[in-house]
């Protein structure tokens, strides 16, 4: 798919600026430079402005509302000037209940079109460069959260070359961020396509089946594996479409094409609630609004992506 990088999330061409990362004078000066701008994000929840919530905040070096926030992790760069995220979770909200993903928090050093917000609800509204800014900084921030501690001794370690590595100081060991690999699959058998539904997800909402790659497994193995585990279905020919950093909390969506070589289904209940084959008609009424049974795809997600690139003839 030569428009793949066009899936939410996707490139954008930001430079991340590796050599940056390796020269602390350099990073020192960049944290100081009053070109340098700030992703504030509260509770994973990146800052976002205007009516609609539809634009990435970049807060100047030293603004208010970061006093407190660890130290500041290196992004990338843009025309040359340096990107950072820091993390304002320490903040306390008038409520300290913890927000549902539709909620908006907005904080008093703030303008007030300016709020904290899932990125779920605002990620199809951004342009590529700031959709690949908040889910790098969701993702490392996350990250960084979730491993404070060393996996080998157990010792507190600390961020080191901008944020993309963590060192600990007692043992030495050196730990990387950590991104996971989900093969999501476009099964198709002739001019139909397998849907499944997760026996947690909301009523009418069906997707393509994914699954957590394995150690010491191809791509394509895993396709053929989680297709079988979940829905009984045997699986041929596997080709790669497009990819989608997914950074709920730091997945790497890996989408296939993925030809059956069976289509009796044999769900596995504790993976799939129900599994269906849906055709080319069915599934333009899917995305219409207009199907009985089945809601249109999560917006902005890569299984949405594919199947609207196979309705259109695209999978090239």
């Amino acid at each position: 798919m030569r428009h793949a990088e066009t899936v939410t999330f996707g490139g954008s061409a930001l430079d991340r600026a590796d050599t940056l990362r390796a020269d602390q004078r350099a990073l020192a000066d960049a944290m100081s430079d009053p070109r340098s701008s700030v992703l504030a994000l509260w509770r994973g929840r990146p800052l976002f402005a205007g009516p609609g919530l539809d634009r990435l905040v970049r807060l100047p070096v030293g603004h208010a509302a970061l006093d407190g926030a660890g130290e500041p992790i290196l992004i990338g760069r843009e025309d040359g000037c340096a990107v950072f995220a820091a993390d304002i979770s320490h903040w306390m909200p008038e409520t300290a209940e913890e927000p549902s993903e539709d909620a908006e928090q907005h904080h008093p050093a703030l303008p007030g079109d300016h709020a904290f917000r899932e990125l779920r609800s605002s990620m199809t509204a951004l342009g590529p460069r700031d959709a690949e800014l908040a889910a790098t900084a969701r993702a490392i921030l996350g990250w960084h959260r979730s491993h404070r501690f060393c996996a080998r001794c157990g010792a507190e370690s600390a961020a080191a070359r901008g944020g993309w590595v963590r060192v600990c100081a007692s043992c030495g060991g050196q730990h990387f961020p950590r991104t996971d690999p989900v093969v999501i699959m476009l099964v198709v058998s002739g001019p139909r396509v397998l849907l499944g539904r997760s026996p947690h997800w909301p009523g009418g909402m069906y997707s393509l089946l994914a699954g957590y790659m394995e150690p010491g497994e191809c791509m394509e193995a895993a396709v053929r594996r989680e297709v079988l585990e979940e829905a009984g279905v045997h699986v041929g020919a596997v080709r790669y479409l497009a990819s989608q950093p997914w950074p709920f909390p730091a997945s790497l969506m890996l989408g296939c094409l993925a030809e059956a070589e069976s289509e009796a289904i044999t769900l596995d209940p504790a993976e799939l609630e129900d599994a269906l084959w849906v055709g080319r008609t069915e599934l333009l009424d899917v995305f219409a609004g207009t199907h009985p049974r089945i809601r249109p795809p999560r917006a902005g997600a890569i299984a949405g992506f594919l199947l609207r690139n196979w309705l259109a003839d695209r999978l090239d």
